[in-house]
């Protein structure tokens, strides 16, 4: 890689944006194929980056243990390498699933062994475009904002990656401490001998639900509004080499329907996460329940559905998260001008999905597509600006969005960005082959033939 400077100042090859399990997948990947100019930029503090030790809530992964995640096939770098090592063999036969703080423990390892460049408690403020083909980040910490430049910039912000949690007009009818996300922070241990509604059927639910419990509300009641909680995971049904790898090359009617029909269908809570709900006689299920209101009371709120009345003194929503450049001012530059599903797919009727819609059609590795009308140089730097996240489920499939296709939507990704920053770079590829002048024979390995029955004739 050709060192590249703006005004005596290094500029990174490649910036990623979050590191957590996407991050340093990405920052590992990147050093295999001798991209090392690069570094991650996270705004937690170190060893709580991502969702493991903070708002989530499970009391294992989901995953099943064997996945490889990460470790972009070097067995060494592996979740059972790493916990083998340390327990033994059949500690690791006896276990079930991977308790969830021990994994955020696995990735703290994963990073230091690595030696990984990250910049932890670092914000992204703002990004943007120069006419010299370069995006500049703007960076914030304890207050201080500074400029950093990249050739490349890789956004692997998780579940929210380009938008925020998703909450539905109703939950806006009471004063905002009455109302939580599933995903916001939240004390449990607050929550001793108080009513607490949760509102959705998927794990995320589920989990703050037995947390809550855990921690000793008084009740919790989970609000579905379906007549019965899904009991299919379709994309786990038919999960496969030939989908981690197929799915990209799909035409677009076929990506839209699956992602509607698996999002209608939905995903259902693992069955030990209903379990660890019900477990507790406090716990009560409410199917048929959309919650059509809330409505403060006594100094707490009523949920209202059509089956009744029930009170809470707070209220989760497990409901999700929406891709919304509004609520992200850090993406400013690119709102209105990438191309969305919306603008490049127009379903048959029956089939409209405004979710989906509102994701970025992503290029082959990644990258956002400019709208067409753009100046070059913009629609260039925007092309260069990869989206590593879950909002690329609908372009790549189910890669980007848990542990055990990570390694191949990395290497899909940084195979990506090697050949992108390559081909800017041929020129200076070109002259260091045509310049290049390393002998690999001395001359003094052989000898001509006819040169040599000259010499033995000539001495005779």
């Amino acid at each position: 890689m050709p060192r590249t400077e703006v005004d005596g100042t290094e500029v990174l090859d490649v910036a990623v944006i979050g590191a957590g399990l996407c991050g340093l997948v990405t920052l590992t990947a990147l050093k295999r194929v001798g991209i090392s100019n690069v570094r991650a930029y996270d705004c937690a503090p170190q060893g709580f980056e991502g969702p493991w030790i903070t708002y989530a809530r499970m009391e294992t992964l989901r995953t099943r243990k064997d996945a490889t995640g990460p470790a972009l096939g070097i067995p060494s770098l592996t979740f059972r390498a790493w916990f083998e090592a340390q327990y033994g063999e059949q500690a690791y036969i006896d276990m079930d699933l991977i308790p969830r703080p021990m994994w955020m423990e696995y990735l703290v390892w994963y990073r230091r062994v690595l030696e990984l460049d990250v910049v932890n408690e670092t914000a992204l403020s703002g990004l943007g475009f120069r006419q010299d083909g370069l995006v500049a980040l703007d960076l914030s910490n304890d207050g201080a904002v500074r400029k950093v430049l990249a050739r490349r910039v890789v956004l692997a912000t998780g579940l929210d990656g380009l938008g925020a949690p998703t909450l539905p007009d109703v939950a806006s009818r009471v004063p905002s401490r009455f109302v939580k996300h599933g995903a916001d922070l939240i004390d449990m241990s607050s929550l001793k001998g108080r009513r607490v509604a949760v509102v959705g059927a998927g794990a995320s639910a589920m989990d703050n639900a037995a947390a809550a419990l855990e921690a000793g509300a008084a009740r919790v009641d989970i609000f579905v509004r379906r007549p019965d909680i899904p009991r299919i995971d379709k994309f786990t049904g038919v999960g496969s080499q030939g989908m981690t790898h197929g799915y990209l090359g799909l035409p677009d009617a076929d990506k839209w329907t699956y992602m509607v029909a698996g999002e209608r269908a939905q995903i259902p809570p693992p069955r030990h996460s209903v379990l660890r709900v019900s477990r507790h006689s406090n716990a009560f299920f409410h199917v048929a329940s959309p919650v059509d209101d809330l409505v403060e009371a006594d100094g707490a709120v009523e949920v209202v559905t059509p089956k009744g009345r029930y009170a809470a003194d707070l209220a989760i929503f497990a409901t999700g998260f929406s891709v919304d450049f509004a609520r992200r001012p850090e993406f400013a530059a690119l709102q209105d001008k990438i191309l969305l599903w919306r603008d490049v797919y127009t379903p048959p009727a029956g089939w409209e999905h405004a979710g989906i819609g509102s994701t970025p059609y992503l290029g082959p590795a990644f990258e956002f597509q400019a709208k067409p009308g753009l100046d070059p140089a913009t629609s260039a730097a925007i092309s260069w600006i990869s989206c590593f996240a879950f909002p690329a489920v609908p372009s790549h499939g189910k890669i980007t969005s848990g542990i055990p296709s990570i390694s191949e939507g990395a290497t899909r990704l940084v195979t990506g960005l090697a050949r992108s920053l390559f081909v800017e770079d041929r020129a200076y590829h070109l002259n260091r082959f045509l310049g290049f002048d390393t002998p690999e024979l001395l001359g003094d390995e052989w000898t001509d033939a006819d040169i040599y029955e000259e010499m033995t004739r000539a001495n005779g």
